[in-house]
């Protein structure tokens, strides 16, 4: 006997999979069936990888000229990075795989708007798909692995190699490019950095030729010893003339010819201080009175050329090595493993897809016996539904021959 008031244990649902076990087994051998039918039919699809490495670059950007930057690396290194070829990166590298000229070149090279069965020749839509196929990661020993994903494995292996000589060749090109702007700009800095040095020069030049001066500092020194000199000994004649007029008296000879050589070194150092005649009189003296503008104008003009010189000191090595690299096409990225074609295809999982299948019709056959059980065994029912249902579940036990 039993009790229809007690809820259902684990083994009552047990016993209702038991005597739906017919219907189960039959619709998941048919599942089963067809699945692998259709999954039969899939195409093998077969992936081809290339592995690739960027070279590293030891130089920073300059290239063979390092040795022109001599004790200025610090200032002239960092300027030839900036405007220099920087090192390949990966993220460059995968721009230039994923940009629109790259994907239509291959797209159109290996008629994959055939392959992917476009019609009406939408490039989006064969971009889109080909996309799908694409994958390019870098791998855990800083390596980028390309790969394609294709029906024949050998076309797999040509695209997957192709692309790898595209995208080196673009990233030349486009380096090529941002060389020769690079070139430009600093090509007409340097020439107007010549330009400057030559105009600072010519502003010495005419300094020099006005004052008659050549080397501002040595010869301002020489004035102040001569200035000392003379009045050391102006200081010590008229010590001497004090005496010989004590001895000899103001009128006496001696006395008179004193008192000349004193004016005569008064008049001298009048003049190293005030005279505007000196230069005329000497390449080498100037008066005092002047030296403050000499010594301000010159080392304008010093500090012109010297700031100017430095500057060419920088852009020179710059615009050596962005001549350079304007004309150098070297390979950016070195080829590793070059892509073979796979003997083992990528997908379809087909034992995945089967079993995937047989559990998800597995889960949805099993609430149904349940549904099932519950509808062919109600007494009373309390709308249409219900009745449809149980009408639908003796029919189903009738043409399963199912033994409830």
């Amino acid at each position: 006997m039993v009790d229809k008031d007690k809820s259902p244990s684990f083994s009552d649902y047990i016993y209702i999979l038991f005597k739906w076990k017919k219907f189960l087994f039959i619709n998941l051998f048919l599942v089963g069936i067809i699945t692998t039918g259709i999954v039969l039919l899939i195409p093998n699809q077969y992936k081809a990888t290339t592995t690739v490495m960027i070279p590293q670059d030891n130089s920073g950007g300059l290239g063979g000229l390092s040795s022109l930057l001599g004790g200025k690396t610090s200032i002239a290194a960092a300027g030839s990075r900036l405007f220099g070829v920087s090192n390949t990166s990966e993220d460059v590298l995968l721009g230039i795989l994923n940009s629109r000229s790259s994907l239509v070149n291959v797209i159109k090279k290996f008629h994959l708007m055939e392959y992917y069965e476009i019609d009406d020749n939408n490039m989006d839509k064969v971009i889109k798909a080909f996309k799908n196929d694409i994958s390019a990661d870098p791998n855990e020993f800083g390596m980028i692995e390309f790969s394609i994903i294709n029906k024949d494995p050998k076309v797999s292996a040509r695209i997957a190699n192709y692309l790898v000589s595209l995208v080196d060749s673009l990233n030349i090109k486009f380096n090529i490019q941002r060389a020769k702007a690079n070139r430009i700009f600093i090509e007409k800095r340097y020439l107007q950095n010549i330009k400057d040095l030559r105009s600072a020069e010519e502003s010495l030049y005419k300094f020099q030729k006005k004052y008659g001066i050549v080397a501002v500092p040595e010869q301002l020194e020489v004035t102040v010893k001569a200035a000392a000199e003379i009045e050391s000994q102006l200081i010590k004649k008229e010590m001497e003339s004090f005496f010989i007029k004590q001895q000899y008296g103001e009128n006496s000879p001696q006395y008179g010819g004193s008192l000349a050589e004193i004016n005569l070194l008064k008049k001298k150092v009048q003049e190293l201080k005030n005279s505007t005649s000196l230069r005329s009189t000497s390449n080498v003296l100037f008066p005092f009175k002047e030296m403050p503008n000499i010594a301000i104008e010159y080392l304008r003009n010093y500090r012109e050329i010297e700031i100017q010189q430095s500057v060419l000191e920088i852009v020179m090595p710059m615009y050596e090595q962005a001549k350079v690299e304007e004309q150098k096409s070297m390979p950016t990225v070195m080829v590793i493993d070059k892509a073979v074609p796979p003997q083992l295809k990528d997908s379809p999982k087909r034992a995945a897809i089967i079993v995937g299948i047989l559990f998800l019709f597995t889960f949805f056959f099993i609430p149904f016996v349940f549904w099932g059980e519950i509808a062919n065994n109600r007494e009373v029912f309390n709308n249409p539904l219900q009745v449809k249902a149980s009408s639908l579940t003796q029919k189903i036990i009738k043409f399963y021959k199912l033994k409830l």
